[in-house]
């Protein structure tokens, strides 16, 4: 697999689409076409404490789930590209509330934390998506996943214009709590059956991490 393509996509190209990223607070972006037609995806689900994802002590039930997600996370470290696996479903493809579907799953040995949103390009675009201005918020937290658990997040894509892009594939690469990038890791959409799926937009933005399933209707 190869894994620094969001890395080596041009200094230049980067930078600039990078401008469109959040800060470390997991702000929405600021840079994003004035003249972007209103999205009509469903919002983003809260992030949530879930049986797979973080960790909980005896003493944490009376705690509010973002709290506990926070307390569990202080004492892991970041997620490395190598110890998530990725899996990208491609769901209502051509219809409302169209997405790409991200889950990344811990398969290493210890408990990691990812925050913020993943850092994606779409097909050969070097252009790295921003963030939804209709996210909920919690991007700055930090969320915890144990050894088999998983996270969520996703890319709504939007159709609106005359110039489009058609792609299976994606590069994603895990962001800090600085806003910088890791290794990228480059992925295919697949749709329900597991076969290759492509995607068509004009337009784009991404979720940030959640321990439940956005657009999950």
């Amino acid at each position: 697999m190869r894994t620094n393509r969001i890395r080596v996509a041009g200094l230049a190209a980067v930078t600039a689409a990078l401008a469109l990223s959040v800060t470390a607070c997991g702000g929405s972006d600021s840079a994003k076409d004035s003249g972007a037609k209103e999205k009509t995806s469903a919002a983003a689900y809260t992030a949530k404490s879930s049986a797979d994802v973080g960790t909980r002590s005896a003493t944490d039930t009376a705690v509010p789930a973002a709290d506990q997600i926070t307390k569990a996370s202080a004492a892991t470290r970041q997620c490395s590209g190598n110890e998530l696996s990725y899996d990208v479903l491609h769901r209502f493809p051509k219809q409302l509330g169209e997405h790409l579907l991200i889950t990344a799953r811990n398969t290493g040995s210890k408990a990691c934390w990812v925050t913020s949103y993943p850092s994606v390009m779409l097909g050969d675009t070097s252009n790295v998506l921003p963030h939804s201005k209709k996210d909920a918020p919690g991007g700055s937290d930090r969320i915890t996943v144990r050894p088999g658990g998983k996270v969520y997040s996703a890319v709504a894509l939007f159709a609106d214009s005359a110039k489009t892009h058609t792609s299976s594939e994606l590069s994603l690469a895990l962001r800090d709590q600085t806003g910088d990038t890791g290794p990228a890791s480059e992925l295919k959409a697949h749709n329900s059956k597991g076969a290759p799926s492509k995607f068509t937009w004009s337009d784009a933005d991404v979720l940030n991490w959640n321990t439940e399933k956005p657009y999950d209707f």
